[in-house]
């Protein structure tokens, strides 16, 4: 199996120009027809973490942000693209430890408990489906609570390194603000903050307590290949459901847009629940257009009924 890289995506879905649910009553009934017949996988977005606080790169809540990520190369070339990408973690990071699970967590849980879905494959690295109880997670770029050294592979908690990173920084201003002192919060996608732009200059990082080698968290950065046994137990995930329900993606990134092309390719019923349009929008896929934190609650009641 060809690993899978993340690619940045070209753009944003052409918008439909419709106003986001709330779904209807015959929308939800028939959502809840086509969890009946699973086994359902899901593929869960952005969106089902905007509802717990945790911005996204393109949805409604990441317009006016500064939303360009560190790419995988930057990130281990230039010793100044990581110290801008820690400085901005470690200010974005207490923040985001914050979120909690959400009521399309929930939801999603309780499906899976019922036997209706058969696991969630995951594009978000935030932890938020496990701590709602759902079992079988697949998650596709990894996780942030998860540091590991590019050299001898050695992991440790975030909460280590980011002990580390305010011994070694402790004048810096570890505050969560708006760039022009305004007391809003500039969380961004991943648990990053907005800084100013020489806010990083002498942030310190550290390396491995091990070997010394660069730390990176365990998440996939764009222009870095998915782990190939990662992308296999996804297949396999995939392989054991009968329908794929797409939860808050935009289906941007051909990280998790390949798996609605595949379950068209093999003739596999697809429905998507998500504000605004996706890239995998067509007159074969059942669609609603609403807050997956709104609309899945109630499509779950129904199922349970």
């Amino acid at each position: 199996m060809k690993n899978l890289r993340l690619r940045m995506p070209k753009g944003p879905p052409p918008s439909s120009g419709r106003p986001p649910g709330p779904a209807s009553e015959e929308e939800v009934r028939a959502l809840a027809r086509f969890l009946r017949d699973g086994p359902v996988v899901v593929l869960a977005g952005a969106g089902c973490s905007t509802e717990s606080g945790i911005p996204d790169y393109r949805g409604p809540s990441s317009r006016g942000r500064d939303r360009r990520p560190v790419l995988y190369q930057e990130f281990v070339r230039d010793p100044e693209a990581r110290s801008r990408y820690w400085a901005r973690s470690a200010v974005g990071w207490p923040r985001f430890t914050l979120a909690r699970a959400n009521d399309a967590h929930r939801a999603l849980a309780e499906l899976e408990a019922g036997g209706v879905v058969a696991g969630v494959i995951s594009q978000n690295v935030d932890g938020l489906h496990q701590m709602a109880g759902s079992r079988s997670v697949l998650e596709l770029h990894g996780s942030l609570d998860r540091v590991r050294c590019l050299e001898c592979g050695a992991t440790v908690s975030r909460l280590e390194v980011q002990r580390r990173l305010e011994e070694l920084n402790p004048s810096f201003g570890w505050t969560d603000r708006e760039a022009d002192g305004r007391d809003a919060p500039r969380s961004l996608a991943d648990g990053d903050a907005a800084l100013e732009p020489s806010a990083h200059r002498g942030f310190q990082v550290p390396g491995c307590s091990r070997c010394g080698g660069i730390l990176k968290p365990d998440v996939v950065f764009f222009g870095e290949n998915v782990p190939r046994e990662r992308v296999e137990r996804a297949w396999d995930l995939f392989g054991r459901s009968r329908s794929l329900l797409v939860v808050g993606s935009s289906l941007t990134v051909y990280s998790g847009r390949r798996f609605v092309d595949r379950a068209r390719l093999d003739g596999r019923p697809v429905a998507i629940v998500n504000v605004g349009p996706t890239r995998g929008d067509g007159p074969d896929i059942l669609k609603v257009e609403d807050r997956v934190g709104r609309v899945l609650p109630r499509v779950a009641a129904l199922v349970a009924s």
